[in-house]
């Protein structure tokens, strides 16, 4: 990485170098231009942005702004990668996930671009008994395979060697996982299992399988409970630490135990926290193993968050998802998954599936992203945020160990309400629209029609929540969708702008976005006798709600408005009943204003 000597501003030789406080002025200038005084550090501090986990990404970093050395790509600590060359040669893992017995749909897979498949058997997927047939035609040599077997990752192991002997794959040509994760599953169904048979499933691998990895540290059960990166990365050691000590208490020495570990973390659309979280568990975990007298590098399997996938406007998710799998592969994953856009309607279809792996096959062979190890490494700012991740993420993890490891967090529901609270945090910024869902709470789509696919298996439940950033607004439509299907129309509010459009189009179009994110239709031409509404919302700009406001809410007050709000900032309408502004509880003011139109 390389450190200016100065501040860091240098530009070009020929310029004289720019000072931190120079650019303060400059900053606090235009910040004064929209009502802020501020100066020197405040102006910096102004633009600031906080995150979870307490991290604050700062406008401007230079220089200074140093972070741990990181390393060499394939040398410890593993922050800029894992491997020495990285995913120069042929970019990383391609892994599609199926939850259905269909042979066609994975022999299209990897025909088209997919290099290991993972398959979720048992409870919610895969019959144990058909695993042979969703793999006739695959070979097995070639396409490495990564169970997800929960509860019956016994008999599920023995199925798939059972079909290495069969099928006359040579024990050194086996690659993959069988998935083994008796926390991971504790999480998701509130249940304890026994570790005893998956001590056994790891001892054959490292005496008989070498290329096979009996066990999965899945980082998932924690994202999609609503946990902070931070969070998602503490759970996974204390994770993994609990799996080392099961698996040296068993006779494997701690350099076997730590090569049956493969790591699962989510890739969400904020890439630079995505990217930054990767190089984090890469370093923490070489701690880990350091510390164990086994350094070693981690290996990650990236999956795009369950969690950002919305099921209104769903073509939305492609793009979220292309971010997120451009996140983990500049992140150095070594395997990634990109789940189809229809996810979280149900089974994918064809398209679906097809664009998933497409994804990854643009961003490795046509945007060349695999071609740089570490693409974001030496960045000021990726270096900084992995730093104090890699800080709060340990924390997290010493807490847990605090309490007696991940198994007694669990059971006494102090990772639970942990997770809890920050989802709570985290939804009252979606409520308020300052977290924006694209085309569910900013541009939403009343008139789309909706993308029906067949429901899912039903995954395994009974402990940590899942939950989905879009759901409640996804309740709110639900209910003018119920509305529809019952009277014909969508409940309506009349929106009544005031004076010119250069006066009215801002706050006309903040309040029509607002209302369609709780599927309420808005009406703008016409009169408001004639719009079928039974609220209303005044839309203009302060200087004509001073002059027209009150008189405006007593018309629509007379013309039968039930209730008048007004688009902006609270003021001293007489007639106005609410108002609504950035910032304001979108969801609470929708569900409000559903009640009130009788929509259930």
């Amino acid at each position: 990485m390389t450190v200016l000597p100065d501040d860091g501003l240098t530009l070009a030789a020929e310029f004289s170098d720019a000072t931190r406080e120079q650019w303060q002025r400059l900053v606090a200038g235009v910040l004064l231009k929209s009502g802020k005084e501020v100066e020197g550090a405040a102006a910096e501090d102004a633009l600031s942005t906080t995150l979870e986990d307490g991290l604050r990404v700062r406008p401007l970093y230079t220089g200074h702004d140093t972070a741990p050395e990181p390393g060499l790509p394939g040398f410890a600590p593993f922050v800029r990668g894992s491997r020495a060359e990285g995913n120069t040669v042929g970019g990383w893992d391609v892994r599609q996930r199926h939850t259905t017995p269909d042979t066609d749909a994975v022999l299209a897979d990897l025909e088209n671009g997919v290099t290991s498949l993972w398959l979720v058997v048992g409870e919610g997927g895969i019959p144990v008994a058909s695993l042979g047939r969703v793999l006739d035609g695959v070979y097995l040599d070639l396409a490495p395979v990564a169970l997800d077997a929960g509860a019956e990752v016994e008999p599920a192991a023995r199925e798939l060697l059972r079909l290495y002997e069969e099928r006359g794959v040579g024990r050194d040509a086996v690659r993959g996982t069988l998935g083994a994760d008796p926390l991971g599953l504790e999480a998701r169904t509130g249940q304890p299992f026994d570790f005893a048979p998956v001590a056994g499933l790891a001892l054959r691998c490292a005496e008989e399988y070498q290329g096979l990895r009996a066990l999965t540290v899945d980082a998932l059960p924690y994202h999609e409970a609503g946990g902070s990166a931070a969070q998602e990365l503490g759970a996974s050691l204390a994770t993994g630490v609990a799996y080392l000590r099961e698996l040296t208490g068993a006779g494997l020495s701690v350099g076997q135990a730590c090569a049956q570990l493969e790591f699962r973390y989510a890739a969400t659309a904020d890439q630079f926290l995505t990217i930054a979280k990767l190089r984090a568990a890469r370093r923490l975990w070489a701690r880990v193993a350091e510390v164990c007298g086994a350094p070693g590098a981690q290996v990650q399997h990236v999956v795009t968050s369950p969690v950002m996938m919305t099921r209104r406007d769903p073509w939305v998710n492609m793009l979220r998802t292309t971010v997120a799998a451009l996140a983990a592969g500049a992140g150095g994953a070594d395997a990634v998954t990109v789940l189809p856009f229809d996810h979280a309607l149900g089974l994918p279809d064809a398209f679906a599936r097809r664009i998933a792996r497409n994804t990854s096959t643009i961003l490795i062979e046509e945007s060349h992203l695999s071609r740089v190890i570490d693409p974001a490494g030496g960045s000021w700012y990726v270096e900084r945020l992995t730093d104090e991740l890699a800080h709060v993420g340990w924390e997290f993890f010493q807490g847990i160990e605090r309490t007696g490891g991940l198994s007694a967090a669990l059971r006494s529901g102090r990772l639970g309400q942990d997770l809890a609270d920050t989802w709570a945090a985290r939804t009252s910024k979606l409520a308020k629209r300052r977290e924006p869902i694209t085309g569910v709470s900013e541009f939403p789509h009343l008139a789309e029609r909706p993308v029906e696919r067949t429901p899912a298996p039903a995954a395994p439940s009974g402990g940590l929540p899942r939950v989905r950033r879009d759901e409640a607004y996804e309740a709110l439509r639900a209910r003018s969708d119920a509305h529809l299907a019952a009277t014909g129309s969508r409940p309506r509010i009349y929106l009544a702008a005031l004076g010119p459009a250069a006066a009215h189009t801002a706050r006309l179009t903040f309040a029509s976005n607002l209302f369609q994110a709780g599927g309420i239709e808005p009406v703008t031409e016409g009169t408001f006798e004639d719009s079928g509404a039974t609220e209303a919302c005044l839309c203009s700009s302060d200087a004509l709600y001073e002059e027209q406001a009150a008189d405006a809410a007593r018309g629509l007050q007379e013309a039968g408005a039930r209730h008048v709000f007004l688009a902006g900032r609270p003021g001293q309408y007489s007639g106005v009943d609410a108002y609504v502004f950035a910032g304001c509880d979108a969801v609470a003011v929708l569900s409000a204003t559903l009640d009130r139109m009788g929509v259930s």
